[in-house]
């Protein structure tokens, strides 16, 4: 005989943990189904571990920077090992919170593979639970390509495994992972090439974040390499090279990282078994209620394609429970204005629209403000990094669509802004804002 719950969530990470946890403080009965450690990618092999490692990388930098400001120092060694471990030690204790905060409202959780035996009824080795709501948030992996020697590369989930510090590597990708591990390891002392597809890095990102991102990385001594598709890779005992189609041959690398997407996890789930609708791509397809097409089934998160970031994740499953459970009738994520920021170095941040997004939009209704500067920070140093910052504004009441980034702590800068932003703030509120000073958030408030 099954188990009865009210509330189903297959995935234990961010979107399902927060999807049962809001449910059950609502006085529902709910079960999180993870077949692997609590907390999904972002926990283990996503944004915690990702940060942990880039702030190495900055306090590399501050050493290297510090003589500078008068430290008499040297460059000290990096045991990459020791970081790793108190990485994962740390990992590990986010791990047990997460089932502590389940245990601590109730949440029961199992673990195991889920595999849908129907729309309602969800079978975890060999045992049977059933739900009138159940939702799919299993999340994604990265993916690697089909190509001859592809298996000598690893993925992000492989970088993070890695206990020592490849030497020479090149990543292979575009886009924020392939930007913030090639980061880290070009600031902890690795030689990094990045091969991009395309003419560029980050393309969904406006036009003047991708450019500071390639100066970023050069500046930083990482070599960007674009127009470059990958062919095949080979080995020659443990040194790879990487051809690309124009015939080039790159290397040797001690490693090489791809880093070129990644790919819902709902292969062994069974939707369509369930009769659940997904992509050519197989992402989960869903409304704004984050209700697929099949009644009381629902997906969150990375399953579904929709802004893969934890924070939207959480967002969209405390409000399906808002709604559900909660007497929250309509009450759904709004997907549009949502800030993100890549932890490269220095970081990037971006929220609402491009500037070639707005112009497509409202034309001529577009005027932009852009300040290109040198923090104070660098002021005293011999090299210098520069910051470029750009307000999108569109009508007479210039009211900001879009904020874009790039410099010295953007990563922290753009939240508040983001507030502003959502509550529809216009550049004269933003003019008759005092600025802070000297910092480098002033800019946004003294554009002209």
């Amino acid at each position: 005989m099954a188990e009865n719950y009210d509330l189903i969530a297959i995935g234990g990470g961010s979107a399902g943990v927060a999807a049962a946890r809001r449910a059950a403080e609502y006085g529902a009965k709910a079960l999180v189904i993870e077949r692997g450690a609590m907390g999904g990618t972002c926990v283990n092999v996503g944004c915690v571990p990702k940060k942990v490692m880039w702030h190495a990388a900055e306090l590399a930098q501050a050493f290297r920077e510090a003589t500078d400001y008068g430290f008499d120092v040297t460059q000290p060694g990096h045991d990459w090992a020791q970081l790793v471990e108190r990485r994962g030690n740390y990992i590990r204790r986010l791990n047990g919170i997460y089932e502590h905060n389940l245990d601590k409202e109730s949440v029961d959780w199992v673990r195991g593979t889920a595999r849908l035996v129907d729309a309602h009824t969800v079978d975890v080795n060999g045992t049977e639970y059933k739900a009138p709501h159940v939702i799919v948030a299993t999340g994604g992996e990265p993916i690697v390509p089909d190509l001859p020697g592809a298996e000598h590369g690893i993925s992000s989930d492989g970088f993070f495994e890695s206990i020592e510090r490849p030497q020479r590597v090149a990543v292979v990708g575009s886009g924020y992972i392939a930007v913030e591990l090639g980061g880290v390891l070009g600031g902890l002392g690795s030689d990094v090439q990045l091969f991009a597809r395309y003419d560029s890095i980050l393309r969904t990102l406006d036009d003047m974040l991708q450019s500071a991102a390639i100066s970023g990385l050069e500046q930083h001594g990482i070599k960007v390499k674009l127009n470059s598709i990958p062919a095949s890779v080979s080995r020659d005992g443990d040194e790879l090279m990487l051809e690309t189609e124009n015939g080039k041959q790159h290397g040797p690398f001690d490693a090489l990282i791809w880093a070129i997407g990644r790919r819902p996890l709902t292969a062994e789930l069974g939707v369509a078994d369930a009769g659940i609708e997904t992509n050519e791509r197989g992402y989960v397809i869903v409304d704004k209620l984050q209700e697929t097409n099949v009644e009381g089934v629902y997906a969150i998160g990375d399953v579904t394609g929709q802004l893969e970031l934890t924070p939207v994740a959480i967002d969209a499953g405390r409000r399906l429970s808002d709604r559900l459970f909660g007497g929250m009738e309509g009450r759904y994520l709004d997907y549009k204005n949502i800030p993100t920021v890549i932890f490269s170095h220095p970081p990037i941040g971006t929220v609402g629209l491009t500037e070639a997004q707005a112009r497509e939009q409202y034309d001529d209704a577009v005027r932009i403000y852009t300040s290109d500067f040198v923090p104070l920070y660098y002021g005293v140093l011999d090299e210098k990094v520069r910051a470029n910052m750009k307000l999108v504004c569109v009508g007479d009441d210039e009211k900001v669509v879009g904020c874009h980034l790039a410099g010295q702590g953007s990563d922290e800068i753009l939240q508040g802004f983001a507030v502003a932003i959502k509550m529809g703030a216009c550049k004269q509120d933003l003019d008759d804002t005092v600025s802070i000073h000297p910092t480098s958030a002033e800019e946004l408030v003294t554009m002209r």
